[in-house]
């Protein structure tokens, strides 16, 4: 192994070669070709992705795996693996890690290189239906009964079996699925021997996890502050995290590359797609990261602390899809003046067209129906300050129990063209395509009924269930700072800022939820902040993309909160009719929330502003 020596210490070299299936293959080519890494960890699964690989393996029963891990990985790195001794953990296995395994076996023998491959087997559940049927199994959220049918069924595996397929000898280790963070947690228990009940260690080594597990959002991509990172976005550097024994570990990326390791971009990472702070649940550990502190150890080089943990409890989540009829979207480009009033009634005339067919051969009106011009700023809704904008994009999705309906739809289309108004361009590109919809189903099953194997060498080897004798219990308390001194005016009085100038932030999404993480940029604007930006106040402010309640968590490691919106995305993932499903651009959104600021620092005599 290639671990690093410093001051004494052993230094594991985790790099964070891919965030999604479809993400660039110059991660991984970029960590292999720039070496001093032990580990190469790809994530390519989400909810969705599940569900078309299942949809893959049904029509073709070898197929069901992120073949881009054999094609853009294997195929072209396969002896640079090998020589510069760099072991890879992927979840490119899919709804077939065993399939997935003999494919880069295949790709292996054909170049004639001596790397053995694991594959993790045990998420897949979709065998335990009926049983579910009997227990009356409800959503863990909503409450839903359980769907008539299922596409998928996974377990969300944690970082042991990983760790067993290591210590077996294993050089690529491929899962199904598993949290995206025990890809690196794996080989941290593996390497510096953890145990099941060493909660902070396992807290620590998954948030080492999930800082990398998006690429490059943590080395300067996706940030709120882009133009300090945008410099060389070409070739962004993946990022590489530095771990150590006691838990610790610096966040970098090759040397020369582009973009930025930066405590602000490290920050909006630690709390993307998180719900409470304190307790954020993995298979493996509670973990609580509200004291998580960060410190820029030099260039591009960020060092992250005070990650603590509890038992995990006795059960999996369970993430399960299912087809919940069609949607077909549609967009046009409208210029001219008045373009978003033409936009509106061109949406207008296509849909009540289209529901004048369907009546007329009997088929029922849509299940759904989201219309959003782009340009006019409509997901700002009353925030908007486009009145009259010369240039949009009409976006129209539908969604129908039946595909005939869409059909009619899409056909709908192109005669805009003709028959509405001027300025309608962008029709051009084919009729828009009926698809299916898939919606997340979540529940919990005891880890108990999930025995899980690795397969390595054509023998099975079972994993121990780590079910622990205790439950995850409630945090440690902690108390926020009485914010009622902010109530006296300051001399000087306040002016109304955007929320941007004190802040800055990161959203994504967790099912149809929203999770919103607000930074202050300086500690002093922390009571300010607690005292303004509410839950309530965060609820009004996006009442026009969400219906649900928001809760609002403190950050105190990192000056900051976690706002959870509930029922914000229309239905989340490819469920969801809206142009940002996932809530990328909430945080965008909220930081033109108006705070009111002493005058004296907007002038910048008591405290830097931006």
């Amino acid at each position: 192994m290639q671990q690093q020596e410093e001051a004494g210490e052993r230094i594991v070299r985790i790099g964070g070669g891919s965030g999604f299936w479809g993400d660039t293959p110059e991660g991984a080519r970029q960590l292999i070709e720039a070496g001093g890494i032990d580990y190469l960890v790809m994530d390519y699964l989400a909810e969705v992705t599940m569900s078309i690989l299942a949809r893959a393996r049904a029509r073709d029963p070898e197929a069901g795996y992120a073949t881009d891990f054999v094609t853009q990985v294997v195929r072209p790195y396969a002896r640079q693996l090998a020589a510069g001794r760099i072991r890879v953990v992927v979840n490119a296995g899919g709804v077939h890690p065993r399939a997935c395994a003999a494919a880069v076996r295949a790709e292996l023998a054909a170049q004639g290189v001596d790397l053995k491959v694991a594959a993790v087997l045990g998420d897949d559940l979709m065998h335990l239906l009926p049983e579910w049927r009997g227990l009356d199994v409800r959503e863990m959220f909503t409450g839903a009964p359980l769907p008539a049918a299922l596409t998928s069924a996974n377990a969300y595996l944690g970082g042991f079996p990983i760790a067993q397929a290591l210590a077996l000898g294993a050089d690529i280790v491929v899962t199904g699925r598993c949290v995206d963070s025990a890809l690196a947690l794996g080989p941290l228990i593996h390497e510096f021997g953890w145990a099941p009940d060493q909660w902070d260690l396992l807290a620590a080594g998954s948030l080492a996890g999930h800082v990398i597990e998006c690429g490059p959002q943590c080395t300067g991509g996706f940030a709120t502050d882009w133009r300090e990172t945008c410099e060389r976005w070409a070739d962004i550097g993946f990022p590489i995290a530095e771990c150590r024994a006691d838990g610790s570990f610096v966040v970098t990326k090759p040397a020369g590359t582009g973009g930025q390791v930066s405590v602000a971009a490290v920050a909006e990472q630690v709390t993307y797609e998180t719900g409470d702070p304190a307790s954020y649940v993995l298979p493996d550990v509670t973990c609580d990261w509200r004291h998580v502190r960060l410190e820029a150890v030099g260039a591009d080089r960020v060092r992250v602390t005070g990650a603590r943990g509890r038992p995990a409890g006795p059960a999996y989540k369970v993430s399960a899809t299912h087809a919940d009829g069609y949607r077909c979207m549609a967009t046009l480009l409208v210029r001219g003046r008045s373009a978003a009033d033409k936009a509106s009634a061109v949406a207008q005339a296509i849909l009540a067209r289209t529901r004048a067919v369907c009546a007329r051969e009997g088929r029922a009106d849509f299940a759904e129906v989201s219309v959003e011009r782009i340009g006019a700023e409509d997901a700002y809704g009353p925030h908007a300050r486009t009145p009259a904008p010369r240039e949009v994009l009409l976006k129209i999705d539908v969604r129908h129990d039946d595909a005939r309906a869409l059909d009619v739809f899409s056909r709908e289309i192109f005669p805009t063209s003709t028959s509405t108004v001027q300025g309608v361009a962008g029709v051009f590109g084919g009729r828009p395509k009926v698809q299916p919809v898939v919606r997340l189903f979540s529940l919990l099953q005891p880890k108990a009924g999930v025995p899980v194997e690795v397969e390595m060498d054509g023998r099975l080897h079972p994993v121990p269930a780590c079910v622990p004798d205790e439950s995850a219990g409630e945090p440690a308390p902690w108390a926020a700072p009485d914010a009622a001194s902010l109530d006296i005016p300051p001399p000087g009085g306040t002016v109304s800022v955007p929320l941007d100038t004190i802040a800055h932030g990161r959203s994504g999404d967790k099912g149809n939820d929203s999770n919103i993480a607000i930074l202050a940029r300086r500690p002093e604007f922390v009571p300010l902040l607690r005292s303004q930006l509410t839950a309530e106040a965060v609820g009004d402010y996006l009442r026009h993309l969400a219906d649900g309640p928001v809760e609002r968590f403190e950050w105190p490691g990192l000056d900051g909160f976690n706002f959870v919106v509930r029922n914000a995305l229309g239905g989340g993932g490819v469920a969801s009719l809206r142009y940002d499903p996932q809530g990328k651009a909430h945080a965008e959104i909220l930081m033109d929330f108006p705070v009111q600021v002493p005058a004296q620092w907007a002038a910048g005599a008591a405290g830097e502003v931006r």
